[in-house]
């Protein structure tokens, strides 16, 4: 059983939120395919508070998160695109915090949106924005989100936000005394284990592969989801994750 399954920036509300793949990994953990102690939303679960552009599969993510609720302690970390937190709360019943320390194998594990360490966002609103449509843009034109992704890759700002992001992170956590933190909000998983803080950050789900970390004694892992699992049967959790690194990261 993981001590913790972490995902990020789902969007909901988004044209891009690969919300019939999300339904089918939740209702999967739910299930007890994919066995785990808690689960951490860790931000921009919404892409913005206007109900009126959920969609259908939209709705049936928080109906999943709900029930989870139920069964497991969920965990939503506020990003910068959810709205209130009492709204949150109030809608699911879940626990809304900015951030979260898990211990997992004798390790602490530092768990935050990253957005706060994002200066950009703040000092050029317009062009974050412009940003923004250019990428969900390029997504639409093409589903396999290749040129999405190469574009994002490639952008100098981006990577500079990116870098930033995680510098920050790092050092606020081994302010904290944690040996890792794990972000999202810049929707790049990444797995860095070089220095004595190690960082991770779980991707998201509006673009493809959709990638998630696991937590178990002490180890953080990245992985992504298989869309080749048939809906009709969930296989095993093997079957399920990926790791997108060739040996597992430990904290």
């Amino acid at each position: 059983m993981f001590d913790a399954l972490v995902i990020s920036d789902i969007h909901l509300g988004s044209d891009n939120c690969q919300a019939r793949f999300l339904t089918h990994f939740l209702a999967s953990v739910r299930r007890g395919f994919v066995p785990t102690r808690r689960l951490i939303l860790n931000g921009d679960v919404f892409d913005s508070i206007d109900f009126r552009r959920l969609k259908k599969h939209h709705w049936k993510i928080l109906s999943e998160i709900r029930k989870l609720s139920d069964e497991i302690e969920v965990v939503w970390i506020n990003g910068n695109h959810d709205g209130p937190a009492e709204i949150v709360s109030h809608l699911l019943g879940v626990a809304c915090a900015d951030e979260i320390v898990v211990e997992s194998g004798g390790r602490k594990v530092l768990f935050l949106h990253g957005h706060r360490f994002d200066e950009f966002i703040s000092r050029y609103p317009l062009f974050t924005w412009f940003a923004d449509r250019l990428y969900h843009a390029l997504q639409k034109l093409d589903k396999t989100h290749t040129f999405a992704k190469f574009a994002k890759r490639n952008s100098k700002t981006f990577l500079r936000s990116t870098q930033k992001i995680e510098a920050g992170a790092l050092k606020y956590a081994a302010k904290k005394g944690c040996h890792a933190v794990c972000c999202g909000h810049t929707h790049h998983p990444i797995a860095n284990t070089t220095g004595p803080v190690h960082y991770f950050n779980s991707g998201c789900w509006t673009e493809k592969p959709c990638h998630y970390l696991t937590l178990r004694d002490g180890v953080i892992e990245l992985a992504r989801y298989s869309e080749e699992v048939p809906d009709e049967v969930f296989n095993p959790p093997a079957s399920l994750q990926e790791t997108v690194v060739e040996t597992p990261t430990l904290v």
